[in-house]
């Protein structure tokens, strides 16, 4: 990261850091020269608590560079079901690329597990949007791109890759990779006939800058076609996960519950570990990563996405907040984000189903946690309740 400096040799970028917020850039003492990139902006002024600030205008900053800005390398990620591109762009920046494979009206398929269906370049754009949303702020930034295959990707490749490349019968110039799932010639992607859309999400800083900690999710799916997890046959499972670290304490198991929402509105299935930014301890929230697989079936709710919320009856006083007003409105989660997703370069992000999924959802996760008000008190359940009882709000309405 070449901008980055210590402090006292640079003067730091007044503006887009509040004095007060736990940041990268001041546990690591470092500041930004004047010709900083919009991903050195973005990686110093991460937060304890979040990614990102709520009215940073460097995110759009970043996401236009991700649009616009010359591919200098690429290269394929290693690991991973299905394909993905890491991409380097002239300044020095890198975002991971996916690529569509399906048009948007195309549905999950009936037969395939969660662990084997198709990542959605789409559904990492209307993630990011969703997460924003929310106010969580926990999903890096993800944009589309329209790609030209043949002067942005095939004249980069190299090596396996680049053998990848070939033209189809419908004279459309088409790639596969290699990984574990859907990288052959059957599966590959093509252009049309070398125009392709894809997402960006940009990266998150380099570990040995800011280290990060894998954890394994306690409410992880067996990914077995004929095996349950423990916490699909145990409706008491989550008193054994509070009487372990981390989540005995602080804030880690009402960030899961604030994830497991997340999830629940977007329809993702595939949420088996996450990470933390070890810079901050224990005691910050998970990074929303990877949500290729969200998006895909509008018309079915899929209900054990909320297992964390309903066996556990915990839910975070803002995160219920924001729920009631999207009920409630004036504004509907699916009017919000279909103003959100149409600043996106590749709108309409989403099919239409998918918005009044959105809505339905919000409906059904307050349902859920005024089941959990039947059965426990209020200071119970919502995480920050003494802070909320004497300011208006809407509990009478749940």
């Amino acid at each position: 990261m070449k901008y980055i400096v210590p402090a006292e040799l640079s003067r730091p970028v007044q503006g887009h850091l509040r004095e007060l917020d736990v940041t990268v850039m001041r546990l690591r003492n470092v500041s930004l020269s004047e010709d900083a990139t919009s991903w050195e902006k973005f990686h110093v002024s991460i937060s304890k608590e979040e990614l990102y600030h709520e009215d940073d205008p460097m995110i759009d900053e970043l996401l236009q560079d991700m649009t616009s800005l010359e591919f200098y390398n690429i290269s394929q990620k290693e690991g991973g079901t299905q394909l993905k591109l890491v991409i380097e762009f002239a300044p020095g920046g890198m975002a991971m690329l996916k690529p569509m494979r399906f048009p948007r009206e195309q549905e999950t398929l009936p037969n395939h597990f969660y662990f084997t269906d198709y990542e959605r370049h789409n559904a990492e754009i209307a993630a990011f949007h969703l997460d924003r949303i929310m106010g969580f702020r926990r999903a890096p930034p993800v944009v589309g791109r329209l790609v030209n295959m043949t002067t942005e990707l095939y004249a980069l490749a190299t090596g396996e890759l680049l053998r990848t490349f070939f033209i189809s019968p419908a004279q459309n110039l088409c790639f596969h990779g290699k990984c574990s799932y859907y990288c052959d010639t059957g599966h590959a992607i093509c252009g049309h006939p070398d125009q392709m859309e894809a997402s960006l999400a940009a990266f998150l800083p380099d570990k040995e800058f800011v280290p990060r900690k894998t954890w394994r999710h306690p409410w992880r799916r067996s990914y077995h076609k004929r095996k349950k997890a423990q916490w699909e046959e145990d409706d008491q499972y989550c008193d054994q996960v509070r009487q372990l670290p981390p989540y005995n304490e602080g804030r880690r198991l009402v960030d899961l519950i604030d994830l497991a929402i997340f999830d629940f509105l977007a329809g993702n299935m595939d949420r088996h570990h996450y990470e933390t930014l070890s810079l901050f301890g224990n005691q910050t929230f998970p990074i929303h990563l990877d949500q290729g697989r969200a998006f895909g079936r509008p018309n079915h709710d899929e209900m054990s996405i909320l297992a964390p919320l309903y066996q556990c009856c915990l839910v975070r006083r803002t995160t219920l907040a924001t729920l009631l007003r999207f009920h409630h409105g004036p504004f509907r989660l699916s009017s919000l984000m279909r103003k959100s997703l149409a600043r996106d370069p590749l709108d309409p992000i989403l099919a239409a189903g998918h918005f009044d999924a959105m809505d339905r959802r919000v409906a059904i996760t307050l349902r859920v946690i005024r089941h959990c008000l039947s059965r426990h008190e209020a200071d119970q359940v919502i995480v920050g309740f003494a802070d909320w009882k004497d300011k208006n709000s809407k509990m009478g309405n749940l």
